[in-house]
């Protein structure tokens, strides 16, 4: 199976939320509806480069992430198309019950952007790594929630977001990462993106793990194994075909993810599985801990979810196959 129309061959480190940063006055152009809000962030997501764009679209609204979700719901009401642009650690957890009553709830089309995702945030330390976001947002009814492959994504996958109707939790992380989609293809929410073909296994990954996933691969061929590399980039609604065939025709899954391993990409991917198509799953996740402080490519070694951790999946996973095929218990 061949790799899709999504693969570049540039190669190059960027970091989305420099992306974020370009992006937005892109949107702010395309959507006269489009206003943004900013818990005080606007450097570090970026969204600066919106209020110099657009001055009488942009909210500061304070370090009061809570009251800024409130706020946007009530832009909306109004026939305003709002992005709140923070922390995914803030947007995504301390102001969840707003979100919910306020958002979600009323099915507001509301575009929540959280960065700082996963311990990808390094240094900042565990008050601000998200590793359980995914798991909040996708426990909500009516939610979608996207994470981007890499900053070339981030532009098309907001664009989609912003024209869907209804709450969006669009997810991104802090340090840069390696390019490997093109960035003039539009995107469509519920897809995911075949980034390399193979028959002995597959990886589902998401955000900065679809690299490294893309990596182990690569390793992994010259083994002998064909591993297939799926980027999940709608974690909800999910792509349950693409997980399905992926099931049937490599027989061997891994899900790799910057997050705790309960609740996030893992369990989504588990619950399609269950439901459809049986098969091995391994996880390559956070091992239901807590982080700590250091620069993201230490701790991504130090809590399994290097590359080298994905290659050991693999390879766990289709030994697995390999004894259900022969029958062994």
């Amino acid at each position: 199976m061949p790799p899709d129309r999504h693969v570049t061959d540039i190669a190059e480190l960027r970091d989305q939320r420099t992306a974020l940063g370009d992006a937005l006055p892109v949107l702010g152009r395309e959507f006269a509806d489009l206003v943004v809000l900013s818990p005080d962030t606007s450097r570090s997501t970026g969204a600066a480069k919106f209020r110099d764009a657009f001055p009488e679209r942009f909210l500061c609204t304070g370090v009061s992430e809570m009251n800024t979700l409130a706020l946007a719901a009530g832009l909306s009401l109004e026939g305003w198309r709002p992005l709140v642009a923070g922390f995914a650690m803030f947007v995504g957890g301390k102001a969840w019950e707003p979100m919910r009553q306020s958002i979600a709830y009323p099915h507001l089309n509301v575009t929540i952007v959280a960065t700082h995702a996963g311990i990808n945030v390094g240094p900042d330390g565990v008050t601000h790594q998200a590793i359980e976001d995914i798991a909040l947002m996708r426990a909500v009814p009516g939610m979608t929630v996207l994470a981007p492959t890499d900053g070339n994504q981030v532009l098309p996958v907001l664009r989609a977001a912003l024209r869907h109707e209804g709450p969006v939790y669009v997810r991104l992380e802090r340090s840069g990462m390696p390019v490997v989609t093109r960035a003039d293809i539009d995107y469509r929410i519920g897809e995911s993106l075949l980034l390399r073909g193979g028959e002995d296994a597959t990886i589902v990954a998401a955000g900065g793990m679809v690299s490294a996933s893309l990596e182990a691969a690569r390793m992994l061929e010259t083994s002998g194994l064909r591993v297939r590399v799926l980027s999940m980039v709608s974690i909800k609604p999910i792509d349950a075909q693409a997980i399905v065939s992926a099931s049937r025709e490599t027989g061997a899954l891994v899900a790799a993810e910057d997050h705790n391993r309960y609740g996030g990409l893992g369990s989504a991917v588990a619950e399609v599985l269950a439901l459809f198509a049986p098969a091995p799953l391994e996880q390559v996740a956070l091992a239901d801990t807590f982080a700590e402080s250091g620069e993201a490519d230490e701790l991504r070694h130090k809590y399994g979810l290097a590359t080298q951790d994905v290659v050991t999946a693999v390879l766990r996973c289709v030994e697995r196959k390999r004894a259900g095929a022969g029958g062994r218990k």
